[in-house]
């Protein structure tokens, strides 16, 4: 059945006339969901290592992982597709959505790749579209990468959003994204779920933007950052609409050397 699991209790199947099937008191299906800024796969230790960062991500068995700060054959990483990569390692489909890259100018230095967003699933994806945010006072570009994903065992598609937000003190460029990333899903029916690096808490005005569309896993903060004595959440698992998603469980990892975020991690109910 792969990481999602439907479990089905008390099932009475009845055969009636030319075969037809009916099945009761089934539980709904459950959804795994890991939110983790990789930091490129450095860790505090000032090691890159890739294959920890998959182990973190094959401990929770995720259905669907939002990544952020993912290189692609760039020189700092050891020219390394990072997204195939741990697709790989991972034995997890992957997309991947670049934001920036790095072919000269002030990124001359990196020597190459690209960098940005990445989906894992361990379910088929459907298509993918990588949309890029406002870019203000000539900041590092930003985008939120949209995936339609059709979990096995649930008759309709879940869109899946994964970005990473601006990190500078001022919130323009955040609240704008966020109005960007609420337009974007406004034209979306069904499921949707975003996660991500907002680089904002969860009562500024990014956050109260987003929340006019979105539902956070989690009411009050859990901390995932500075990664040694987390005091701030910055990272989300957001959902709409909360009636067709309900949390059984969210948490911040325990582990704090693989990046230089906590990875936040979620589980659902599908209804």
């Amino acid at each position: 059945m792969g990481p999602m699991v439907r479990t089905i209790s008390a099932i009475a199947v009845l055969l009636i006339g030319h075969g037809t099937l009916i099945a009761e008191d089934a539980i709904p299906c459950r959804l795994r969901v890991l939110c983790y800024n990789i930091h490129h796969g450095a860790g505090v230790d000032r090691k890159l290592d890739l294959p920890r960062i998959a182990r973190v991500i094959t401990s929770l068995k995720p259905d669907i992982v939002s990544l952020q700060e993912v290189d692609q054959r760039v020189s700092r990483t050891n020219q390394v597709d990072q997204p195939a990569e741990l697709a790989r390692l991972t034995k997890m489909k992957v997309v991947f959505g670049d934001n920036i890259e790095f072919g000269g100018g002030k990124y001359g230095e990196f020597g190459g790749g690209k960098y940005g967003n990445a989906i894992l699933s361990n379910h088929p994806i459907v298509k993918h579209r990588n949309h890029r945010l406002p870019n203000f006072d000539d900041g590092e570009q930003r985008g939120v990468l949209e995936a339609t994903i059709r979990p096995a065992y649930w008759t309709e598609p879940i869109v899946f959003l994964a970005t990473h937000l601006d990190h500078r003190p001022k919130d323009r460029e955040r609240f704008e994204s966020a109005k960007v990333i609420n337009r974007i899903i406004e034209k979306r029916a069904g499921l949707s779920i975003l996660a991500g690096d907002l680089n904002d808490t969860i009562d500024s005005r990014t956050l109260v933007e987003l929340k006019k569309r979105w539902s956070p896993a989690n009411k009050k903060p859990l901390p995932t950052v500075p990664v040694k004595k987390p005091s701030r959440q910055i990272d989300f698992i957001l959902i709409r609409p909360p009636n067709r998603l309900k949390v059984v469980e969210v948490r911040v990892l325990s582990e704090a050397v693989a990046s230089d975020h906590r990875a936040i991690f979620a589980v659902f109910e599908i209804h």
